[in-house]
């Protein structure tokens, strides 16, 4: 059965039987045979059918939730038991927001260097990505924004919060201020985040409240793409200081603080809330604590 219900969680993420098929590594006509002896078991249809894949049924969004609950569990019982026998090892997959990549080394490195047999896949994905592919159970953890928009059920580790410069290059209007207003920098020639990061939702929801409108003339869902246009003194760009410091500008960017308001928002590491963890997820979530206790970040 838990084979069956792991084909229906892939069937219902890709919305296509041959995807899907693809995904599990398995014939169309396997998975297709599979869903429907899942049926029988289960004595109701799952998936609406035509000549192709057309949804769930209301019994199938149903037993898609026990699906998700079933098959996490049932893996976090075989992680435990090789834990047990093998001592912490195997591979652990993280969605990050693009704002936070550079801070992943600062969980990723001594967690590895305290369980060296642990590996790492490191994602980059917006928020609502983030939280799909946790309900999903294609990511282990995420690293997110925790209090500008809602999470769902998920248990959160607070790491840090954003602090928001304009950053510019020496010489261009505004970059020898000791600071300056929400209103001033939306009349600068801005590159942002794409409108599906809540970064940049964040950011327009400050402009808005100043009063005034977004009005970017590039845009790009890659922080490296920003930081390149950046560095040629025709753009400027409103994003967290940690972000800007990890990058090791030169000293001809400059890093002006945005205040009026002068804004914070809290990024954490979240991971779907359930008991017991798998023994990665636990000690990921435990290492997180430590780090931002320490005030590593």
């Amino acid at each position: 059965m838990i084979d069956k219900l792991e084909f229906f969680i892939a069937l219902a993420q890709a919305e296509h039987f041959g995807r899907a098929a693809e995904e599990c590594g398995i014939s169309q006509p396997t998975l297709s045979a599979a869903i429907r002896q899942l049926e029988d078991q289960l004595g109701v249809v799952l998936v609406q059918r035509a000549s192709r894949y057309q949804g769930l049924t209301p019994e199938g969004q149903r037993v898609l939730e026990w699906a998700r609950r079933i098959v996490g569990d049932t893996r976090t019982m075989r992680d435990e038991m090789r834990a047990a026998r093998k001592g912490l090892a195997g591979h652990i997959r993280i969605a990050v927001i693009p704002t936070a990549l550079a801070m992943v080394q600062k969980i990723t490195e001594p967690f590895q260097a305290r369980h060296p047999a642990v590996t790492f896949q490191i994602l980059s994905r917006n928020s609502l990505q983030v939280l799909s592919l946790l309900e999903n159970l294609e990511i282990d953890a995420g690293i997110t924004y925790l209090d500008n928009e809602p999470l769902g059920r998920v248990t959160s580790v607070p790491l840090y919060e954003e602090q928001y410069h304009l950053i510019a290059a020496s010489g261009t209007p505004l970059a020898d201020r000791e600071s300056v207003t929400w209103r001033e920098v939306s009349d600068l020639r801005l590159c942002l985040l794409t409108p599906d990061m809540q970064n940049r939702r964040i950011i327009n929801q400050h402009l808005l409240e100043a009063g005034v409108e977004t009005k970017p003339t590039l845009e790009s869902n890659s922080m490296i793409v920003l930081f390149s246009h950046i560095r040629t003194g025709k753009w400027a760009s409103i994003m967290p200081r940690n972000v800007a410091l990890s990058f090791g500008f030169p000293e001809e960017i400059q890093m002006v603080p945005i205040t009026e308001p002068q804004t914070q928002h809290l990024v954490g590491l979240v991971a779907t809330h359930r008991e017991p963890y798998t023994p990665l997820v636990s000690a990921l979530l435990h290492e997180a604590a430590t780090l931002a206790n320490a005030n590593i970040f």
